[in-house]
């Protein structure tokens, strides 16, 4: 799907994915994607140009297999000067903290780029426990 490069973006984009995903995996996995989701769209209006038309391309693939659900999330943008990368937030910072809640929350997560800008894409394999449930849990 497409979204407008601007902050209504990521709401659209959280919106669809779990619209389309609710009954597909379990809650916990559902919240962490869109948490991710949004985090990544988010991080494309702020930091990188947007792909012709003013937009960013947004997709999710769902592979099912015996041991669970993996999901990859990819949000491709126009580019930006550098790559993206984890930034040291203090404590009263208002950004900066994004592609650590990424981190935490992915498997793996990279950035690929080509002639026409760059994607950036987070992982989740298939788990009987998320990230989620441990983080509720301690």
């Amino acid at each position: 799907m497409v979204v407008p490069h601007h902050a209504t973006g990521a709401r659209l984009a959280r919106h669809r994915l779990a619209d389309e995903l609710t009954d597909v995996v379990p809650p916990p996995l559902l919240a962490d994607l869109v948490a991710v989701l949004a985090e990544l769209v988010g991080n494309a209006v702020r930091h990188a140009d947007p792909l012709p038309g003013g937009v960013v391309r947004v997709a999710w693939r769902l592979r099912t297999s015996a041991a669970g659900q993996q999901v990859q999330l990819r949000v491709t943008d126009g580019g930006a000067a550098g790559d993206p990368r984890m930034r040291t937030a203090g404590t009263d910072a208002v950004d900066g903290r994004g592609l650590h809640i990424v981190s935490g929350l992915a498997d793996r997560w990279g950035v690929e780029r080509d002639g026409l800008g760059q994607s950036v894409w987070a992982e989740f394999d298939p788990a009987d426990v998320t990230r989620s449930d441990l983080a509720v849990a301690g």
